[in-house]
């Protein structure tokens, strides 16, 4: 990590939270890292997640009741937690690369804070999760609108620091599929597979950014599937895996699927894989990222007819909506600090809403494309039983061969996604060039 990047992105930093305060008529911001939250009915927690807020600044997202104070002027301090404790990790003294950018105070009791904070919080708004606390405290300013609505329309222009964060987690991410994909061809089970993927990310399930998606055969239809069986099934005959990594915060999220044997599926993967590329190719400054998505519902839909699904042209398949039965997310959203990263349904930095289109609800991201985003593409094509229904159920039925469907419902789905920025004159497909 170069220091000059880290530095420079500090100074940007620096400049939005002066931007965001001015707004507000305020003097500074107080940014909570979060705190450690029990179970329920129980003395264990749960897994501590950084507020986003917070490690936009430093790497540190394993540290709970850590505070920041900034003002885009003065040095920002840094109160760090540090407790006397025998039962769990204590963290060292802060002396990696970012320590010299902030001005730090050793905090060993969380609930001695207020001594290091601004006597009168009056002009100070709190960010964090945690309400109760800032009213504690005195804050009368929590999470304030315009203040929030700036920053995260700001967070889509990703700083050289966090771009380089963003490759060398695509670079973890890359080892790592590539173990699994190695382990789904020797047959293992998906939970064998998932720890292959965490073996090769040398991250454990806390540290990558979300639940690994590890889906054999029909499982592959399901979008959000975390189960994990621990039975190798009978027969292997595809494997959709999406799996990120993390670098200093910093989000990869890569999806590639397999087909077992040649043939009609691996075809349909082949098929699917080049509209990714096509649409990465799409992504260009100026750019509505909703013409990038429909372009992905175009392709789909070229590949549905092609492949005998359906038996109209491609135009009124995109017409009469039927591709949403096959194609029923949105072709990405952008990408950072967060997998689903903020300010993809705003027009301006004031929060002005601007929504996907109503025949298209689920796309995650309808700005104009500019230099310095970052965005995943991933168009997919699957079976699923509970559209299918719904389909067949209809006045479309007549356009689906369901033949052709119901040969293809054991392979699941498909779906391939890229991790992309984009500069002012080319795009920089961060997955692929990291050999995944």
């Amino acid at each position: 990590m170069h220091a000059a990047q880290y530095a420079e992105h500090i100074n940007i930093l620096q400049k939005r939270t002066l931007d965001a305060i001015q707004r507000e008529g305020i003097d500074g911001l107080i940014i909570h890292s979060g705190q450690s939250k029990h179970q329920f009915l129980d003395d264990n927690h749960y897994p501590f997640k950084v507020n986003p807020q917070f490690k936009a600044w430093l790497p540190v997202v394993d540290n709970p009741n850590c505070w920041l104070v900034v003002n885009g002027v003065n040095k920002p301090k840094l109160i760090f937690y540090r407790p006397q404790d025998f039962w769990h990790w204590v963290p060292d003294e802060p002396s990696e690369f970012w320590a010299q950018h902030f001005d730090i105070v050793l905090l060993k009791h969380a609930n001695a804070v207020e001594k290091h904070l601004p006597y009168d919080k009056s002009k100070y708004a709190y960010v964090g999760e945690y309400i109760e606390v800032a009213k504690a405290l005195g804050f009368e300013l929590v999470n304030p609108d315009r203040v929030l609505h700036y920053l995260h329309y700001q967070r889509a222009y990703k700083t050289d620091y966090e771009l380089d964060c963003m490759r060398q987690a695509n670079a973890t991410a890359a080892i790592a599929h590539a173990s699994a994909r190695d382990a789904f061809f020797a047959h293992r089970s998906e939970f064998d597979i998932n720890q292959a993927y965490l073996l090769g990310a040398q991250q454990g399930d806390n540290d990558v950014p979300y639940n690994n998606i590890v889906a054999l055969n029909e499982h592959s239809a399901i979008l959000h599937y975390m189960r994990l069986d621990t039975e190798v099934p009978k027969q292997h005959l595809s494997f959709l895996i999406d799996a990120g990594a993390s670098y200093h915060g910093y989000a990869a999220d890569i999806t590639r699927t397999y087909s077992a044997e040649d043939g009609e599926f691996k075809d349909i993967i082949e098929r699917v894989e080049a509209l990714t590329k096509t649409c990465v190719d799409k992504l260009a400054p100026g750019v509505s990222y909703i013409d990038v998505h429909r372009t992905a519902y175009a392709g789909i839909a070229q590949i549905l007819k092609e492949i005998e699904v359906l038996n109209m042209n491609a135009e009124d398949a995109v017409e009469s909506g039927i591709v949403s039965t096959f194609f029923p997310h949105g072709i990405g959203h952008f990408l950072g600090l967060q997998v689903h990263d903020v300010g993809g349904h705003v027009a301006d930095d004031r929060g002005t809403p601007f929504p996907p289109p109503q025949e298209h609800p689920f796309l995650r991201c309808t700005r104009t494309i500019e230099p310095r985003q970052v965005f995943t593409i991933e168009p997919g094509l699957y079976f699923i039983d509970s559209l299918l229904a719904e389909l067949k159920g209809s006045e479309h039925s007549k356009y689906v061969n369901w033949n052709v469907v119901d040969r293809l419902r054991a392979y699941g789905g498909i779906r391939i996604e890229d991790n992309v920025i984009v500069h002012k004159e080319r795009n920089e497909n961060m997955s692929r060039e990291a050999g995944i």
